[in-house]
């Protein structure tokens, strides 16, 4: 996350205030009790097993927030999220495979609308890549819900999906012109490693009449909060882990945007949308690989 902040221009001077007074809502495999988020887990409900207590069975939402919202406590500053003082709210919708169904999606949405207005959501992460995964029919119910979210006035971020780099690769829900999908590309980090984001992250279409993904943000080997963590005498052991995806990525804009709706607590989610892919940098890829390209938080500050 030192990395990926200072790639996209965070500065320090921004996590100051750090996203205060925002809540971001993060659908997916859960999130574990890790001292980075500490505090800020306002709210958490399974739509999986049902269990009360917060918990993650995969790691991956855990990862997910710490790439949003951590701290960085247990690495003094290094490894913290974007959006540090933002607060959270998760639901379980994938179980410890990262398997989830329609039914378990629609209600979490449901549920971080009904709670919106309480626990001052802005944002909602969906981290989570279906094609394939759900046939034609239930992945439209699940874009149509999700685009709903985003008129009812959610910033509504989704990953592109990892099922690059063909064209058109992109799931539907990646496709909608209302989310902001985001891509992953790292720049001239990687640039040897064929496993890199770039290589295999989704591509829209040449035909589309919209740049799809939106923007892209690294993804590669993301040092995050780790699931597993475990308090021991002496501290915390495995406090951190990388990871790599578009599911990676996606959670460094929604901390983007965290900031910009907390210096910004006026604006909706279409302007914030638009000043996000007017600041980005052009990476001079094509449009369908990179949207408007490399999100840039400095800009997207001004």
């Amino acid at each position: 996350m030192f990395r990926v902040r200072e790639q996209v221009g965070c500065r320090q001077s921004m996590l100051n205030a750090g996203g205060c007074g925002v809540t971001v809502a993060v659908l997916d495999t859960g999130v574990a009790a890790h001292p980075d988020l500490n505090g800020r887990i306002l709210d958490f409900k399974d739509f999986t097993e049902g269990r009360e207590a917060a918990y993650d069975d995969s790691g991956h939402g855990t990862h997910v927030c710490g790439i949003a919202c951590g701290s960085g406590a247990l690495s003094r500053g290094k490894y913290c999220g974007m959006a540090p003082k933002a607060d959270l709210v998760v639901g379980k919708v994938l179980d410890g495979r990262g398997d989830g169904t329609v039914n378990a999606m629609l209600a979490g949405i449901s549920w971080v609308l009904q709670e919106r207005d309480r626990l001052g959501i802005r944002i909602l992460n969906v981290s989570v890549g279906v094609s394939g995964q759900m046939d034609a029919d239930r992945e439209k119910v699940l874009k149509e819900m999700l685009e709903s979210a985003w008129q009812k006035g959610l910033a509504v971020v989704c990953a592109a999906g990892n099922n690059g780099p063909a064209e058109n690769s992109l799931s539907e829900i990646g496709k909608s012109h209302y989310l902001i999908t985001v891509g992953c590309h790292d720049g001239a980090y990687y640039e040897g490693k064929t496993s890199r984001c770039a290589a295999y992250s989704a591509r829209g279409s040449l035909f589309d009449t919209v740049r799809k993904p939106d923007i892209v943000a690294p993804g590669t080997e993301i040092i995050s909060c780790n699931g597993g963590v475990r308090r021991t005498r002496g501290g915390y052991q495995n406090a951190y882990i990388a990871k790599s995806g578009t599911s990676m990525a996606t959670p460094v804009v929604s901390g983007a945007l965290a900031l910009l709706f907390q210096q910004h607590p006026e604006y909706d989610n279409e302007t914030a949308k638009r000043k996000l892919l007017y600041a980005a940098d052009d990476l001079r890829e094509p449009w369908v690989s990179q949207g408007w390209g490399m999100i840039n938080v400095e800009r997207l500050l001004e």
